[in-house]
């Protein structure tokens, strides 16, 4: 089992020695890989509990953000280039790119020379978004009902270009003559793609078996569930013509990670169960259990609030030092 890092630059309130210290750790562990998070904006309305939708649109989530509207929180996309910059072995995304906030042609080419700046260590993880508050502000809201169909041809239009000297392209969200985007990615045939779907697992799985991605991200995901996300795409995989299967593929879930002295109540409550957060013991017993159920990596989420990055750091090193090694010899 692989770790990975999901990057606590949304907060109330977070600095950027923060996130540098809990991405030099994450290098010296020799984790696999690091993630940012796309957030654009934090509603007024959130610190009310009255945006549309509850979080992700998963029913049992708030109808509010863990983050103040007026809260100091960092953008996910600038700091890849930095990620990039800061390290020389570790792995480097964000989880997920809302690709409705973005042109296309121009997230390829950028995202292609980001590759060129890690020298070959970028992952690309795409996704619909959910807010249409968010929309709004990114100037998007007339795409907010076609966000699916945004996606596919965000993936169309990256992999054309990644891959062939000049590329057209005409659809809805792009419609441009044959034409030159500069550098290809050092990766080839190009970066990894991760496609995160929180909702419908056959539209997930059939994105993932169409476009030959490289994995599946997840959230709050329990061990039972990853076994019904893995189900569904073997299904998909297996009807395409392709000798690819699901033990080719990555399959995550960013899971919240605290380690605590006393243990904690786990029992079943949808995404706010406390799936890896607990004591040391609970969660080794749940990472073995996530590691029969097929998770390939884990992406370690801190809390919004009330965990210092130091603890998040001490935990880190005990997960790496005393969980893991039992987790693997399991």
């Amino acid at each position: 089992m692989k770790l990975a890092l999901y990057l606590p630059n949304f907060r109330t309130k977070v600095t950027v020695k923060e996130l540098e210290d809990l991405t030099d750790l994450a290098e010296d562990l020799d984790f696999d890989s690091v993630w940012t998070l796309d957030r654009v904006i934090v509603p007024e309305s959130s610190d009310r509990g009255e945006m549309q939708h509850p979080f992700g649109m998963m029913q049992e989530m708030p109808r509010g953000l863990p983050v103040a509207s007026r809260g100091e929180f960092l953008q996910g996309m600038p700091l890849i280039p930095w990620l990039a910059a800061k390290t020389s072995k570790v792995r480097i995304g964000m989880s997920i790119i809302d690709t409705p906030y973005r042109s296309p042609g121009v997230l390829a080419a950028e995202l292609a020379t980001i590759d060129h700046l890690s020298n070959g260590r970028l992952n690309v993880a795409v996704g619909a978004g959910w807010m249409p508050e968010e929309f709004a502000a990114c100037s998007a809201t007339h795409i907010f009902p076609k966000r699916h169909k945004h996606v596919r041809e965000t993936i169309e239009i990256m992999q054309g270009i990644w891959t062939n000297e000049l590329f057209e392209y005409h659809g809805e969200f792009a419609d441009f003559e044959l034409s030159g985007f500069g550098a290809k990615p050092v990766q080839q045939p190009h970066p990894p793609i991760f496609f995160s779907g929180l909702k419908d697992a056959k539209r997930a799985a059939s994105r993932v078996a169409k476009y030959g991605l490289s994995g599946w991200i997840g959230i709050q995901d329990t061990p039972e569930e990853l076994r019904e996300w893995r189900g569904a795409i073997q299904q998909e995989l297996e009807a395409m013509d392709t000798s690819r299967t699901i033990e080719d593929l990555e399959i995550c879930s960013m899971l919240w990670f605290v380690i605590t002295d006393e243990e904690i109540d786990q029992s079943p409550a949808g995404k706010l169960t406390n799936l890896l957060v607990g004591t040391a013991g609970q969660i080794t017993d749940q990472l073995k259990r996530y590691k029969e159920a097929g998770l390939t990596m884990p992406l370690l989420w801190p809390p919004f609030q009330d965990v210092p990055v130091a603890k998040t750091l001490d935990d880190l090193k005990r997960l790496k030092e005393e969980i893991m090694p039992k987790v693997d010899a399991a």
